[in-house]
């Protein structure tokens, strides 16, 4: 009987561990890895499961490794070392208390890469570092509908690929607390749809080198579409590769 027990709570024990540790994609030829948080405190983007089978599937097809988490336990400096860049996936609130906030600034200024998806700019409003590194808060949105961006530097990896005028139906943010120092590569045209409110100069795809490390956002990702979007989806990508440090 003693036997029977020992061995019952050595499996409940794997079982409890394995639930702290990340979902694994396929593993990739290189070492380059990513980490994709979706953890969420306020509201919760039905788009998120989507979001992280679209990841996953740019993993395995551009060679590097991805895996899913919401556990912010995994933030750790000898965790997070692993990994060439963080995605913050539609994450929203207060997501990470103070020793994983540490760990996450020391990961940016040794060089670690950050890639902010829509929500990720409704996350930790009481983080000033957060606010420098994401580029931007969340102000307010109108309904979902159709709209343009006009793609103002087309030589990022996140953009070449983009048409002048990227037509989309999406929902649209607007954002306060905005950064001076984002290199803005796209703008939402406030003429092509109805109820945006940061007039003509309405950033809505960026990227900074931040604190040693690099930062890219991109607004859109809302819908489940998008996720099976070609071009969208190769717009994340060249974001996630510059991210990581890679030219091409």
């Amino acid at each position: 009987m003693k036997t029977l027990l020992t061995l019952f709570s050595f499996f409940i024990l794997i079982a409890c561990t394995s639930a702290e540790e990340p979902n694994v994609g396929e593993p990739a030829k290189t070492k380059d890895a990513v980490l994709v948080f979706s953890r969420t405190k306020g509201y919760r983007h039905k788009s998120i499961e989507a979001g992280k089978a679209g990841l996953l599937k740019l993993g395995q097809e551009n060679d590097f490794a991805v895996d899913t988490t919401e556990n912010a336990g995994l933030f750790t400096t000898d965790n997070l070392k692993k990994y060439k860049a963080v995605i913050f996936l539609s994450t929203t609130g207060d997501v990470l208390n103070d020793q994983q906030q540490a760990a996450f600034e020391q990961y940016i200024k040794k060089g670690g890469g950050y890639v902010g998806i829509h929500a990720a700019a409704d996350t930790e409003y009481e983080w000033p570092w957060y606010n420098q590194l994401v580029g931007a808060y969340f102000l307010s949105h109108p309904s979902q509908q159709n709209a343009e961006i006009e793609i103002v530097d087309k030589k990022h990896l996140s953009t070449k690929m983009l048409p002048d005028r990227w037509k989309r139906f999406d929902e649209w943010y607007d954002y306060k607390s905005i950064v001076p120092g984002i290199k803005v590569l796209g703008k939402l045209d406030e003429k092509t749809y109805k109820g945006g409110k940061n007039g003509d100069n309405h950033p809505f795809i960026w990227y900074r080198e931040f604190d040693g490390g690099r930062s890219f956002y991109t607004g859109g990702g809302h819908t489940d579409e998008s996720y099976s979007d070609p071009q969208f989806m190769a717009h994340v990508l060249g974001g996630i590769k510059y991210a990581m440090g890679r030219k091409k």
